[in-house]
């Protein structure tokens, strides 16, 4: 197969299309939103409770996309989730009060939940095991394209255009409906998954083999949260710090397409464990660059080894966590790797912060490495792949 005929399998287009319209409405309103709240008279810790309350709202809803998709269906669910994410950008022009837009990023928190479980568990629907690697690739740069486009875009267009405009563009997601709704009939079409033999009655012990490869995402995103958010508090100008967020987001995205085509050959769980230590180097490069000046080379290097732990781990461990259940149970797989990841990033901003203000930057990051090592061991652990077989 091709790599084309990853991105033309039936409702891949429809998906793409999704993914693109949710990430930008995502990625303008990300810095946008906490700094229209410092306008409205917000302090750093309000602005910073803006992003908190919508990473909190994402995670809960995250837990309750499953349920739903059972119940209602996959096409009701991703109009619902389009609308919640879309809508409430209009809806900032309304006021600058701090209460408000808290209450718009909660909403938006869970619209965002439907996206990114739904994105994720549509290319284990869509899209055959021995191909999924690559299509968890393409998927990737779906995700990729706005993000390092528009995040760094939505601040100039701000101040030099106007908020409005922003919060204009940032409905992007309803015009993703008309993508979602293909999607969800495509997906709803799909004949139901019935449990193998011996599955259905294990009860939550059926899910235990999604928690190695959750854990071995939330590594590497502690470390890529910790990185994106204080990089800039590192000492160095700003146009390394430029180059070095560059780099992580860059090769994030270059290796999480990459790797699909090894991944596919080879199996996601024999290629795990080079890059947990690659992220252990990459930390340890970055603390010694924030020990002190004149490192600027040290920190691009371990900016960009981050970068590509973070895209290849990305990548990796959805497709162990979808290997690990039956086929029935993948948008399940979706919903905790998607909660490995969001923790994972707000855990690396809140427990590296947390420990730099105790101690300085370099033992902080050094921490992280020593909570990646911890994960090591769990690359080596395998799902059980005999009943996963059974299912499909």
């Amino acid at each position: 197969m091709q790599q084309n005929s990853v991105w033309r399998a039936p409702g891949m287009p429809a998906l793409l299309g999704m993914v693109l319209a949710g990430f930008s409405g995502y990625a303008l309103l990300m810095p946008i939103a906490p700094l229209w709240a410092v306008r409205g008279g917000a302090d750093e810790a309000g602005a910073g409770l803006v992003t908190g309350v919508f990473m909190l709202f994402t995670v809960l809803s995250q837990l309750f996309v499953p349920a739903a998709l059972r119940r209602f269906g996959w096409t009701r669910v991703l109009v619902v989730g389009m609308l919640l994410l879309g809508l409430p950008a209009a809806a900032h022009l309304l006021s600058e009060d701090l209460p408000l837009i808290l209450l718009l990023a909660a909403v938006r928190g869970a619209g965002f939940a439907v996206l990114t479980v739904c994105g994720s568990g549509a290319v284990a629907e869509l899209v055959e095991p021995a191909r999924r690697g690559r299509a968890i690739g393409a998927f990737g740069l779906g995700i990729a394209g706005p993000q390092v486009l528009l995040l760094p875009a939505a601040p100039w267009i701000a101040e030099q255009l106007g908020f409005w405009l922003v919060f204009l563009l940032a409905t992007a997601p309803v015009l993703g409906v008309f993508a979602a709704v293909r999607l969800g009939r495509r997906v709803d079409s799909l004949p139901p998954h019935p449990d193998p033999a011996g599955v259905a009655h294990r009860g939550v012990r059926r899910y235990l083999g999604l928690l190695p490869p959750m854990f071995l995402l939330l590594g590497v995103t502690l470390a890529g949260g910790a990185l994106i958010t204080f990089v800039p508090q590192f000492g160095v100008s700003a146009v390394i710090t430029t180059i070095g967020l560059l780099l992580l987001t860059g090769l994030a995205a270059l290796t999480r397409w990459g790797v699909g085509h090894l991944s596919d050959r080879v199996g996601a769980q024999r290629l795990m464990w080079p890059f947990v230590l690659v992220t252990i180097l990459g930390l340890v490069a970055t603390a010694w660059a924030a020990a002190g000046s004149g490192r600027e080379g040290m920190l691009l290097t371990g900016m960009a080894l981050i970068g590509i732990a973070y895209g290849a781990l990305q990548n990796l461990t959805l497709g162990a966590a979808f290997a690990a259940v039956p086929r029935r149970d993948q948008v399940v797989a979706s919903a905790v790797w998607n909660i490995g990841f969001d923790a994972g990033t707000g855990l690396g901003a809140v427990v590296v912060g947390l420990l730099a203000s105790a101690f300085s930057f370099p033992p902080a990051l050094l921490a992280a490495a020593a909570l990646a090592l911890l994960t090591f061991p769990l690359a080596f652990v395998r799902g059980s792949t005999r009943s996963v077989s059974r299912g499909r």
